[in-house]
């Protein structure tokens, strides 16, 4: 049988929308790299000559050719880079573009230094005698905050994503809640009409038809009909809940719809003998066992067994319907309660979606699938709050 899934479509929409997000961000993160490479490797050439420099100036006195005040300019020139110049005991000579007020804590050049030579190999200036000088340095503010900058972004992108889907959401779902709400209203209106003239006709009948019987059914169906409508009339509107007694609720519904369901199927019905009463809307509640027996009895292509076993403790109140039909794949636990999903040729895929809604938003209660096997059967659990 064909599975029509909105709800999967949708799903691969928001994959989609989250591999072109990760796109984005692998994209950004890669640029980025290269460009903070190459700017390390020009930072470490700039380096290479400011040392290059400070050799030159060490030699000066030798060479009378030297133009003392282009070294001076090319040490001067690096306002960026971190540097540290030391003797082979690591005895700090010089040192360039580190905070003056953090420079006057004592051990902070040292610390520095430890830092530096973890990150880079030093730059070696050769001198006489044997004796040589050592020029550490690191990234400059710059290039460190450019080496976070791609995460910063990719954060920015997730948040905005974030931020927008949920504000797509809740624009998506207040639009279909108001769809909903004038397509609810409208067949509620619609079915207005019929269900008051059938009541007329029915009360001809009384008087007309001899068998009584019949008319009374027909009678139980116009008033189904009639409840029908008015569930209709009450979506997009916050249900009055008032102190019922769950088991009689449980036994309207059922009263009326084992004289509809075929013979090859049993109903099976256990509750404990004392009433148990808690809040509920019955007209809404009445929907919901409606919705569950039905799709049992699509679920065992109407021969087999559907059980309702109603328990009561002291906090809640717990109805489990058991079919004998052919399952549920574990995967669809959760997906069968989204709108959009069924399994039938026919059909939008509402039924547990508003069952679902029903039981969690209007009676703040949880509805889930309990168990199930494939060609074993199924069980849904409800559970209601009792409020003493």
């Amino acid at each position: 049988m064909p599975v029509i899934d909105i709800y999967t479509s949708k799903q691969r929409w928001k994959f989609l929308l989250f591999i072109a997000a990760v796109a984005i961000g692998a994209g950004s993160l890669w640029y980025t790299s290269k460009l903070v490479n190459r700017l390390s490797e020009g930072e470490r050439k700039k380096v290479e000559l400011w040392a290059e420099a400070t050799r030159l100036l060490v030699e000066s006195s030798k060479e009378t050719n030297a133009d003392i005040a282009f070294l001076f300019k090319v040490i001067e020139n690096n306002n960026t880079v971190p540097v540290i110049l030391t003797d082979q005991d690591d005895n700090i000579l010089f040192y360039r573009n580190f905070d003056s007020v953090r420079v006057a804590k004592p051990g902070y050049l040292q610390k520095q230094l430890k830092e530096m030579k973890g990150m880079h190999p030093p730059l070696i200036i050769n001198l006489d005698k044997g004796n040589r000088n050592f020029i550490y340095y690191k990234e400059s503010l710059l290039l460190q905050k450019l080496i976070l900058y791609p995460y910063i972004q990719l954060s920015v992108i997730v948040i905005f994503i974030l931020v927008s889907y949920m504000a797509f959401s809740a624009s998506r779902k207040a639009e279909q809640n108001k769809v909903w709400l004038g397509l609810s209203r409208e067949t509620a209106h619609q079915l207005g009409t019929p269900a008051s003239s059938l009541m007329a006709w029915i009360e001809l009948l009384k008087d007309k038809v001899e068998d009584q019987d019949l008319v009374a059914e027909l009678e139980k169906d116009v008033n189904r009909l009639n409840i029908i409508t008015e569930r209709f009339s009450k979506i997009g509107s916050q249900p009055k809940l008032e102190l019922s007694n769950l088991n009689l609720a449980i036994e309207d519904v059922m009263d009326y719809m084992c004289r509809r369901i075929p013979q090859t199927v049993n109903i099976f019905i256990e509750k404990p003998k004392a009433p148990a009463w808690l809040p509920l809307n019955v007209n809404l509640f009445s929907w919901v066992i409606e919705n569950l027996v039905k799709n049992a009895l699509d679920a065992i292509a109407n021969q087999g067994s559907i059980q309702i076993k109603v328990t009561v403790h002291t906090q809640q109140a717990l109805i489990d319907i058991t079919d004998s039909g052919k399952g549920i794949l574990k995967r669809n636990f959760k997906k069968i309660f989204k709108p959009g999903y069924t399994t039938k040729k026919r059909g939008w895929g509402l039924g547990l979606s508003l069952t679902k809604r029903i039981i969690e938003e209007y009676h703040k209660g949880k509805i889930f699938v309990l168990s199930s096997e494939i060609n074993k059967g199924t069980t849904f659990r409800i559970i209601l709050p009792i409020h003493k």
